[in-house]
């Protein structure tokens, strides 16, 4: 084994670990059973785009991508078993092939599957899940190095869905989809006071709503997404491009470099930027909806609180970033979801709304941060485990009524801590 220089994909987290690329189940048992007489540690890495030292590892890192591709499709049930290193631009490309797709996605195509469903990645949808709904079976590698088969009415299937890396090596996910889809979007600029007001009427309205809001304004950008019969307002590729490449990434890019070398023209650029998108209405393929280009790099940190707590905690934010000694110059996201079942989901229980709040990369966060997560905290919110956060095992305990149960499930599968490291220690104790 060689040391590879890795780094996540906002450049926050590194590391020189050793490296493996296993093609096989059995090559990640051969490795992890080696690394366990060796008394070496073990993580999965998959795109690297959480931004939390998720993946951060001073002993071995499995590189997943040779575990990748459909391996099953059985098409009454709708149900396609993949390898764990699938990417979900490439997942999303081979079930349209077979004229299915997930129901749901977040808004970036990056991630892995695993590491994806590992984290609690979620899109929106008042009536849809975190994309660890959607899995139908597991196959995984303890610590032990034994290759551990999962699926509903399993202790192991309801820690396992949104496990962090902490109870196995994930290798291949079963899926639950449904037929492909066309989505018709509606992307419209709209004021805060004309949408907070009747907010939960749009969520129940519609299959998809989001919002984002521009710092130092009034303004939002609406973004509405529902189900039609058949794409009859497609985007025209330069208008896709003027808007997705040009405008949203590097016309931002730009935005965002003079707002870290000049910070005082930060509130200027928000301003111009609330009223520069235009909007657009158009139908496409559902993941093509759903998933946007992003390249302008930045660190997140975000929350799921319950839904009520969205207006209050909204009106702290906007707030907390009128008080900062520094500029915010990324818009803030605002999604909701549908509550699960699933152990360590952050909507276990509860319809969650989703507060994200970023900075562009070599721009001060951490004081912002840190402001919202008191807030968010005091809601009863929980961090998104892949994004940035400092919260302990110790208070997030009492957010998750099966906390205990998730430990005595990693007790038995990772009795020596094979998968462990600084961050699993963080959020679930020794």
């Amino acid at each position: 084994m060689i040391g590879h220089e890795w780094a996540n994909w906002a450049g926050n987290q590194r590391d020189g670990a050793a490296e493996l690329r296993p093609a096989s189940v059995e090559e990640v048992a051969e490795a992890v059973k080696q690394a366990r007489a060796d008394g070496r540690t073990v993580k999965p890495v998959g795109a690297g785009h959480s931004f939390t030292a998720a993946a951060v590892t001073d002993g071995t890192r499995l590189r997943l991508d040779r575990l990748s591709g459909v391996r099953s499709v059985d098409l009454e049930r709708k149900l396609v078993t993949v390898g764990a290193g699938t990417d979900l631009a490439v997942l999303n490309r081979l079930l349209a092939g077979y004229g299915l797709a997930l129901p749901n996605l977040g808004d970036i195509d990056v991630q892995t599957i695993a590491g994806a469903t590992a984290t609690g990645t979620h899109g929106t949808g008042g009536r849809l899940g975190c994309l660890s709904t959607f899995i139908a079976g597991l196959t995984l590698v303890d610590g032990t190095g034994t290759i551990v088969h999962c699926g509903p009415g399993d202790d192991v299937f309801d820690a396992a869905r949104v496990g962090l890396g902490a109870l196995g090596v994930v290798t291949e996910v079963t899926l639950r989809c449904v037929d492909a889809f066309v989505l018709r979007a509606e992307e419209r600029p709209a004021r805060i006071a004309d949408v907070l007001p009747g907010l939960d009427e749009r969520i129940a309205a519609n299959d998809h709503f989001e919002m984002y809001w521009f710092p130092y304004t009034d303004r939002l950008q609406t973004k509405t997404n529902n189900v039609v019969p058949v794409s009859d307002r497609p985007l025209s590729r330069l208008r896709g491009w003027l808007d997705d490449e040009f405008l949203s990434n590097t016309v931002f890019g730009v935005a965002c470099r003079l707002g870290r070398r000049v910070p005082a023209t930060v509130k200027t650029i928000a301003r111009i930027e609330a009223v520069a998108l235009s909007p657009r209405v158009y139908t496409a393929p559902s993941y093509e909806v759903f998933c946007t280009p992003r390249r302008v790099r930045f660190t997140e940190l975000e929350y799921a609180l319950p839904r009520a707590a969205l207006p209050e905690a909204f009106a702290q934010l906007r707030r907390i970033v009128d008080r900062l000694p520094f500029p915010v110059i990324f818009p803030v996201e605002l999604r909701v979801s549908a509550g699960d079942d699933i152990w360590l989901s952050h909507g276990y229980g509860r319809d969650s709304a989703y507060i994200a709040i970023h900075q562009y990369v070599g721009m001060p966060y951490e004081p912002y941060f840190q402001a919202f997560e008191k807030v968010a905290r005091d809601l009863d919110g929980r961090p998104h485990w892949g994004k940035l956060h400092w919260r302990t095992a110790e208070d997030l305990r009492p957010a998750y009524p099966r906390f205990d149960d998730f430990l005595a499930v990693r007790e038995r599968l990772d009795p020596d801590r094979v998968f462990a490291n600084a961050y699993t220690a963080q959020v679930l104790g020794s």
